[in-house]
């Protein structure tokens, strides 16, 4: 008797299931263990690339970890570099201006003009006139050769013009002055406010503002104000000439200013001793010096020189009409000056009259302003001789 299981069995083995019939054997795959051993590959291969993943991971954060370490060091070296090269050109920049005032203070007078045509050029790109003068920049050179008056360095010395501005205007109108020394070592500290400002009185820009006496480095005021002291300013930026004569003092006046650690210039631009625009600088403490240029009217301008346009457009000052009159008064028979103010709490203060702004260079927009300004200078019928100026110190 036949057993069926002798001829027909069925067993598992792995994915394969295998049938035997009459002795004879088929294997198949279990669809189901094929799946599971589908899902258990995937599930193997998965683990695998999150181990590598896990692996390519780890490599990538310790690149970007020695990549930042060494942005870090490029960046530092970077900051050397930069710092190194800025010391250098600072070097060059100074070497060049030592040499350059030393051209100005030992030319012969006879070479002047020539000296002040290739200056020019070097400066604003334009070949200087001075035979036939006719923009504002032209005939500022043209005065400094021609016109370099006594009266002029009077004026321009910030310690004697205090005696013009009192006897003119009145003694109001004057900073009130701390002190007067001929060297720095005889300035006693102890005797000034907290705040005051300390100037020479032969230039422009030789200032140190004190806001907290306490702070200031008594050895780096000293080393400024000697190199200044030994400075004739007539040769520091093209020949201006008026500066050379004025005997050297030092002076401290009151420290001034408006709200917000700020302080207002008022220049006003008089032209036969009459106001024909006011420049307003502000911001000069705060976000960096903004310019803008008003009429006698108080309209605003379209033009600028060198600084950034302050776009608000200002209030015009409660008395402006009185502090016009007052300049008036004060450079009354001037062919051209520029006057400077401050006003503080509506009070005129007095700055500095300026005959050479920005020694001959100001850079118009739009340029048409260059020329339009040089129309309302009435150069002098008769100028001074270069032979007058006396030898440098």
């Amino acid at each position: 008797m036949l057993n069926f299981q002798s001829l027909f069995s069925v067993k598992n083995h792995g994915i394969h299931k295998i049938i035997t019939i009459l002795g004879i054997k088929i294997k198949f795959k279990s669809k189901k263990l094929m799946q599971k051993q589908r899902f258990e590959g995937i599930e193997r291969d998965l683990r695998s690339q999150r181990r590598t993943i896990a692996q390519q991971k780890s490599m990538i954060d310790n690149l970007q970890e020695k990549i930042l370490v060494q942005q870090e060091t490029i960046s530092n070296l970077q900051e050397k570099i930069d710092k190194k090269i800025n010391n250098q050109q600072n070097k060059i920049n100074n070497l060049t201006k030592q040499l350059n005032y030393k051209i100005q203070k030992y030319l012969p007078h006879e070479k002047y003009a020539e000296f002040l045509k290739d200056w020019y050029f070097e400066k604003t790109g334009k070949f200087l006139n001075l035979d036939n003068p006719q923009t504002f920049n032209e005939k500022i050179q043209w005065l400094k050769l021609n016109d370099s008056t006594s009266l002029k360095t009077r004026l321009a010395d910030k310690y004697l013009v205090r005696d013009w501005v009192k006897e003119k205007i009145g003694e109001e109108y004057l900073i009130p002055l701390l002190g007067v020394w001929d060297n720095f070592d005889e300035i006693d500290f102890n005797t000034l406010p907290d705040k005051f400002v300390l100037k020479c009185n032969h230039g422009c820009g030789y200032n140190i503002i004190v806001t907290d006496k306490s702070k200031l480095d008594i050895d780096d005021a000293r080393k400024k104000i000697n190199t200044w002291m030994n400075e004739d300013f007539a040769f520091r930026n093209g020949l201006e000439l008026h500066y050379h004569d004025i005997e050297h003092k030092i002076i401290a006046e009151k420290y001034i200013e408006n709200s917000g650690n700020d302080l207002y210039d008022y220049k006003f631009w008089c032209f036969n001793g009459e106001v024909k625009y006011i420049q307003f600088l502000s911001e000069r403490n705060t976000n960096g010096l903004k310019m803008a240029y008003y009429d006698s009217e108080w309209n605003k301008q379209e033009f600028i020189t060198g600084h950034k346009l302050d776009e608000k457009i200002l209030t015009k000052p409660e008395n402006l009409d009185l502090y016009i009159k007052t300049v008036e008064k004060l450079v009354k028979d001037l062919s051209f000056v520029r006057a400077d103010f401050y006003i503080v709490k509506n009070k005129l203060y007095f700055g500095e009259l300026t005959f050479t702004p920005f020694s001959g260079c100001e850079k118009w927009t739009p340029k048409k302003y260059n020329l339009q300004f040089g129309q309302m200078i009435q150069l002098p019928t008769e100028s001074r001789k270069l032979c007058e100026i006396s030898q440098p110190r």
